[in-house]
């Protein structure tokens, strides 16, 4: 059974437990956008102003979610510093239980009857061989420009929070969660680290709604003169028991200072006593992005598995 709508609330929750029971057996399948923590991330901070644009396809197999399709289409948004982005192409998110691959070619017909004459994107995951095979005989390439030097292919890591350093932040800094710190503080210090978006504090009241989003494991670091220095945002999976850093980010004029290193620290010890015993954070993996992925070796991760931008032209079938 299948059907195809707006995405909604529920739908992501249900979405969410696919992602729980595939990380309890093959983590290396969740695909990019797909995990727990992401779903929750992209839905809350931006159904309000993008959602009309999104359509979803679920499908299931004896009452239960085995595969969805989230397709963003070309839409306008308005960012935090009032000037306004536009999407031209359409992007999918995916997720297929690895013991329903016959479903990987469903997923790619609904995508491009949905997406027709559009340029088309998608991210599966690497060990996924099977799904690239497919892909590929529906006329989907590696994109060039996202698997090049700077590109933007990204690698999931991984840990357990056996061994987790005490933190050190310079003096005058302190760590702040958002529930004490409240909205506009965790909002600010967001665009702080990675400039105008379309988040806004009414987008974060949304995010509070998700399922698995907790105050007090998004976590904040605030400078001596007030300013929101670096955030991030930890949730927690407690089926797997696994916590997983989505966004995380540094204000520009505070990098280069250790804080993005002891707000993981923190957060890993933070996430230990709620009852995580595995971490997973995500980077670009390219050659030309260096920072990210030796902040998050230098802080014992490893890569577990990446993605592989694919691409097909606007003209074809």
């Amino acid at each position: 059974m299948t059907t195809s709508e707006f995405l909604t609330a529920a739908d992501v929750e249900l979405m969410q437990g696919l992602a729980q029971r595939i990380t309890a057996t093959r983590p290396e399948l969740v695909n990019s956008d797909a995990s727990f923590g992401e779903l929750a991330w992209n839905w809350g901070r931006a159904h309000a102003a993008q959602g009309s644009s999104w359509r979803r396809r679920l499908w299931f197999s004896g009452g239960e979610l085995v595969a969805w399709g989230w397709v963003k289409l070309p839409c306008s948004l308005r960012l935090s510093d009032g000037t306004v982005a536009n999407a031209t192409g359409a992007y999918l998110a995916y997720q297929v239980h690895p013991d329903h691959p016959e479903l990987v070619d469903e997923v790619i017909d609904w995508y491009d009857a949905t997406a027709a004459g559009l340029e088309r994107t998608v991210l599966p995951g690497d060990p996924d061989r099977f799904a690239l095979e497919r892909w590929a005989a529906h006329g989907y390439v590696p994109d060039p420009d996202g698997l090049g030097d700077t590109g933007s292919w990204t690698q999931l890591n991984q840990r357990d929070l056996t061994d987790v350093e005490s933190p050190k932040l310079p003096d005058g800094y302190r760590f702040r969660t958002a529930d004490e710190a409240g909205g506009e503080a965790a909002v600010r210090a967001h665009l702080n680290a990675w400039g105008p978006r379309a988040y806004t504090v009414e987008a974060y009241r949304d995010l509070r709604e998700t399922t698995g989003y907790r105050g007090d494991l998004h976590v904040l670091v605030e400078a001596p003169d007030g300013e929101m220095a670096a955030s991030t945002i930890m949730w927690l999976d407690e089926v797997n028991r696994t916590v997983e850093f989505e966004p995380m980010g540094t204000h520009p004029d505070h990098r280069r200072l250790g804080l993005a290193r002891a707000l993981l620290l923190h957060g890993m010890l933070l996430a230990r006593e709620a009852g995580a015993v595995h971490a997973t954070v995500a980077c670009l993996g390219a050659p030309g992005h260096p920072a990210a992925r030796e902040l998050y070796y230098g802080a014992g991760f490893r890569e577990l598995c990446r993605d592989v931008p694919l691409i097909k032209d606007a003209s074809a079938g």
